[in-house]
């Protein structure tokens, strides 16, 4: 019976992750395990529950059929531990937790490891990219997500907000015109950030302004790329204030138009709609939520 109970599992994950590669990466288990444990399922059923290429796998008929009932046994057992581990003072378990690379001496991180002290127990597995994750198929319990949210199945709640600032290289500005206007703005070298959207907003005395740069002058795929090309030379771009806060006090860069500002952007926790929320991720949760004062990058 406990075979069986793997066998669904592994099911759900595979039908949810859309591979048994996906599915082993969200199980810690190896893609031939997961394929035993999906076989032998499908042999003791005698139906097949996918339909498998070399690209994807889709749900036959009987898949769809079991899976419905698969996941409501799932959700069974993560309550049953739910209510178990709920009542132990001191939490047991592993988290996967996803959040932006930028910013190694975020306060946000200082938080995370700040729990991760106070519950020794607790396992945590920490995926750093500036590419949002795909929370069910990567098997994460929790994402930190930053800037505005896109609607989705995903449950969420703002722990904070953030600040950024448009800057530049002395370097940069000491060869061209001075920028006095959003004219003089839009004309300027920039640097793009591959997964951000290229329009800005600048607000001032209420007006909101939405600014499309002419010239991207180098695009890159994370902020500490961004940041490092701005501190080249290479042009401008709006950043992190936590980022660049040391950068504009010591003088390698400047704030463009100071006295326009840029509206803020939340500081989310976000996790998978599916099943009851573990104890563990709650609890994280809450800490976030507690330490939201320290939560400003």
């Amino acid at each position: 019976m406990i075979d069986d109970y793997r066998g669904l599992a592994v099911f759900v994950a595979i039908a949810d992750a859309g591979s048994l590669t996906a599915a082993g990466k969200r199980l810690k288990l190896s893609t031939s395990v997961v394929s035993h444990h999906l076989s032998r399922l499908e042999d003791k059923l005698g139906a097949t529950l996918f339909f498998r290429s070399t690209r994807s796998m889709s749900l036959t008929p009987e898949g769809h059929a079991a899976l419905d009932p698969a996941r409501r046994m799932m959700a069974a057992g993560e309550e049953a531990l739910s209510l178990i581990s709920a009542g132990n003072e001191e939490p047991v378990g592993t988290l996967h937790v996803t959040m932006p690379a930028w910013g190694e001496q975020l306060s946000l991180r200082q938080a995370l490891w700040a729990f991760a002290k106070a519950h020794p127990l607790v396992s945590i597995t920490l995926h750093s990219s500036d590419v949002p994750a795909d929370l069910v198929k990567g098997g994460f319990d929790l994402a930190i997500r930053l800037g505005t949210l896109a609607d989705s199945s995903l449950k969420s709640r703002r722990l904070g907000h953030f600040e950024t600032v448009l800057v530049a290289a002395p370097d940069y500005l000491d060869k061209r015109p001075a920028i006095l206007s959003l004219r003089d703005l839009v004309a300027c070298d920039f640097v793009g950030v591959s997964m951000l959207p290229g329009t800005m907003l600048l607000q001032q005395d209420g007006r909101v302004i939405a600014i499309e740069p002419e010239h991207i002058r180098l695009e890159v795929d994370t902020i500490a790329s961004a940041r490092s090309a701005v501190l080249a030379g290479l042009g401008i771009r709006h950043l992190p204030l936590g980022e660049v806060a040391e950068d504009i006090a010591e003088g390698r860069l400047i704030r463009i138009l100071p006295d326009w500002s840029m509206p803020e952007l939340g500081v989310f926790a976000v996790w998978p709609d599916s099943g009851p929320q573990k104890a563990l991720t709650r609890r994280l949760i809450d800490f976030l939520v507690e330490e939201k004062a320290a939560l400003m990058p």
